[in-house]
């Protein structure tokens, strides 16, 4: 009688997971006919992706439940921690560029079939994804990258990687460049004229310059560790928090920042003024002259030349198999293992988006002492989920940019390294497996070349461009 009963309430309880199951499957096809998009959009919709990568997705029947209510509240939070997909939905709407870091983080997904995660599927057959859907997808992200992130010289059998070789140039305006080396290294824009642009951003010292914070006008200490400015051509944005949208808006801010060189720009254009020698090479190529645009174009200019490609790390990609050593090798395993390229990714190995630090544990908790500069990106949009975000660093020439962090909190690469591992990843790796990441992190310094001196007969020939 008794095992007639439980097989009983076992059919009865199979029977209703079946009908919520029909219900649920129902609600999700429904919603993908309500997608105004094209396929891309309705396969990413059709498997939930938008439920846990979303604040806002109508949810099913059985989100409002007791239990379910709060596991899915724990999973769209963890979601959002991790990947926010409405940058990837907007930029399909509107037929622009995808965020480069929301392609490598689908791609890895993807390719690992690890999302959704199997309790999601329980209720959602449609997350299971079938091969014909995963194909569309990844063909998609290769699309994407080689359209606006892969660039010309990348060697064809890594073309679509989520980690490439830097290039070896820019295009640039070498009147412009040269004017602009001349300027980053001129004290004259900072108000007691003892700082330039070079003072935080030592170009034979990683492009940072080796402090917890850097030290501005009348022995000021800055709010944050200075990045390296190697590279950052390739960044989304400039600045940690991303305040800066290109590099010419980033040289603007140090002039006129009271900790940092503490001026203005009629102060110090005045004093670049009173140089004719500067002033009349710098009106052949800005008819203008002198006014915070045209300096801070220049600046630009120049720092769009200094980059440092030709690493081991980019040999090793481009088809090297030499320029890398076992243990460097062995690095590379771990950092493919553990998705490190999903947020260090594209040519500049990081720069391409806003990552919560302490996505696994409570970073701030276990550091203490809450400063304004710990708010990372919310300083800038104010928007709570951009709490303790800020922009992934590149990797490129790391070896030479200690401390590490925003807040300098790592003085040794392989510290730096943990960190990594347990606020981000969430695990400890043997001291042997943390070596071999720092042996690789070292493979990826690469060789900066100063750029050639202008003939003075070409400069002075020289218009506006």
């Amino acid at each position: 009688m008794f095992k007639k009963i439980a097989a009983g309430c076992v059919l009865v309880i199979v029977a209703a997971w079946l009908v919520s199951v029909a219900v649920v499957h129902r609600f999700d096809s429904d919603r993908v006919e309500t997608v105004k998009g094209g396929k891309i959009e309705k396969i990413l919709v059709a498997h939930g992706c938008d439920y846990c990568h979303t604040p806002s997705a109508k949810l099913p029947f059985y989100a409002n439940m007791p239990v379910s209510k709060q596991l899915m509240q724990n999973d769209i939070q963890t979601g959002m921690r991790h990947f926010d997909i409405r940058p990837t939905l907007a930029a399909l709407q509107q037929n622009t560029a995808v965020p480069e870091a929301d392609l490598a983080k689908m791609q890895v997904e993807i390719a690992r079939n690890e999302m959704p995660p199997p309790l999601y599927k329980v209720m959602h057959w449609s997350g299971f994804m079938s091969e014909q859907d995963r194909t569309t997808l990844e063909q998609w992200i290769v699309g994407e990258r080689e359209k606006y992130y892969t660039p010309p010289t990348t060697p064809e059998v890594i073309r679509g990687n989520i980690v490439l070789p830097l290039p070896y140039s820019l295009p640039t305006n070498p009147h412009k460049v040269a004017l602009g080396e001349e300027l980053f290294n001129d004290t004259r824009l900072s108000k007691d004229n003892t700082l330039s642009c070079a003072s935080c951003h030592v170009l034979n010292n990683g492009g940072a310059d080796g402090r917890i914070t850097s030290w501005g006008v009348d022995a000021q200490r800055g709010p944050i560790n200075a990045p390296t400015v190697f590279n950052s051509a390739f960044n989304l944005t400039q600045f940690w928090d991303g305040r800066a949208k290109d590099l010419q808006e980033q040289a603007d801010g140090p002039v006129q920042n009271p900790v940092e060189m503490g001026s203005a720009w009629p102060q110090a254009i005045a004093k670049l003024n009173q140089d004719a020698p500067l002033k009349a090479r710098f009106e052949r190529v800005y008819p203008a002259g002198f006014t915070s645009l045209n300096i801070t174009d220049a600046i630009a200019e120049f720092e769009k030349t200094l980059l440092t490609p030709g690493s081991p790390f980019d040999r090793y990609l481009s088809g090297d198999a030499s320029a890398l050593t076992a243990q460097q090798k062995r690095g590379y395993q771990s950092f493919i293992k553990y998705k490190c390229g999903t947020c260090h990714t594209g040519t500049n190995l990081g720069g391409q988006s806003f990552e919560l630090m302490g996505l696994k544990a409570d970073y701030f908790a276990d550091r203490g002492q809450i400063t304004n500069a710990d708010f990372g990106r919310y300083n800038v949009t104010h928007i709570e989920r951009d709490r303790f975000r800020f922009k992934t660093p590149t990797l490129r020439n790391i070896s030479l940019t200690g401390p590490w962090f925003h807040d300098a909190s790592a003085t040794r690469l392989s510290d730096a390294v943990k960190i990594m591992l347990k606020y981000q990843v969430g695990v400890s790796l043997p001291d042997s497996d943390v070596s071999d990441l720092v042996a690789l992190l070292e493979s990826m310094k690469g060789v900066y070349t100063p750029t050639p001196l202008l003939n003075p007969a070409s400069e002075a020939s020289t218009g506006q461009h």
